[in-house]
């Protein structure tokens, strides 16, 4: 997978020089290209921000450095300049193989596991780090010529920059490359990858500051222990996030898994009348 960031602040991904994410880069699993947008300035002073138009607080960011800045991206990725999108009765096929542009923003899209597996399937992808009030809405409409535009949020809340989102991104989907984890068996059992929140864990010694590991753990059945995590799943996803236990599937649920939901949820929903 290649990877692209443009940022005013290249220096912040340095940090995906580390752990997995390093190795990955150093085994060639991962290619990952850093640009810093004031190269593409054509100023002395490298302006990459100017009043909005209408009015208001704050700076947008300018649209020529961008579109240089991509443009050398897809330059050095051997692809065309952005033309103005694909056009009626064009090949979905070659529509596809545009590379993903993704711009951290809290107007964006909510970034979800589910979307990480997605995004780890891809060849190439682009994340353009905005900073001020925003990148301007004509480069977005622009990069759609030649790039599947995806503005994409962390969350309900205000960054001050896209880069630590980009981290964050390239940290959840790098790790879902094949080759990346060591033991992939590790990404199956773990938060949102069914629905649920992942079950609590323990480790040596089996009594630590008088707080004893679970009895079942050390039981040595393995049918226990599946129904003990199996539960501990659903108390913890109902009552630390009722929304994702709201949106499991009743079919998908036994009659055991249906009485730790309404277990758990019943203290919740008296706390909240």
């Amino acid at each position: 997978m290649r990877i692209d960031v443009v940022s005013i602040f290249p220096e912040y991904l340095d940090a995906l020089e580390l752990s997995l994410i390093g190795k990955a880069r150093q085994d060639g699993l991962l290619e990952l290209n850093v640009r810093n947008l004031r190269d593409f300035t054509t100023d002395r002073h490298r302006t990459v921000d100017d009043t909005p138009y209408g009015g208001g607080a704050g700076m947008v960011m300018k649209p020529e450095p961008w579109a240089l800045a991509l443009e050398a991206v897809l330059a050095s990725a051997g692809a065309g300049a952005p033309s103005g999108g694909p056009g009626p009765g064009s090949d979905s096929a070659i529509e596809d193989r545009r590379p993903v542009l993704i711009v951290p923003s809290p107007a964006g899209e909510v970034f979800t596991q589910s979307i990480a597996h997605e995004l780890a399937a891809e060849q190439h992808l682009v994340f353009a780090c905005g900073r001020y009030e925003g990148i301007d809405e004509r480069v977005l409409e622009w990069a759609a010529g030649s790039f599947r535009v995806r503005p994409m949020s962390l969350g309900d809340y205000v960054l001050n920059g896209g880069e630590v989102a980009v981290l964050a991104m390239v940290e959840a989907i790098g790790r879902l490359v094949p080759g990346v984890v060591g033991n992939p068996e590790s990404l199956v059992e773990e938060s949102h990858s069914d629905g649920l929140l992942e079950y609590p864990v323990y480790t040596k010694p089996s009594v630590w500051r008088g707080r004893a590991v679970p009895e079942v753990l050390l039981s040595g059945n393995h049918a226990r222990i599946a129904r003990f995590r199996r539960d501990e799943q659903l108390r913890r996803t109902a009552l630390r996030r009722p929304d994702l236990a709201g949106a499991l599937a009743p079919e998908q649920l036994t009659a055991s898994d249906q009485s730790i939901l309404a277990e758990a949820a019943g203290p919740q929903e008296l706390q909240e009348q």
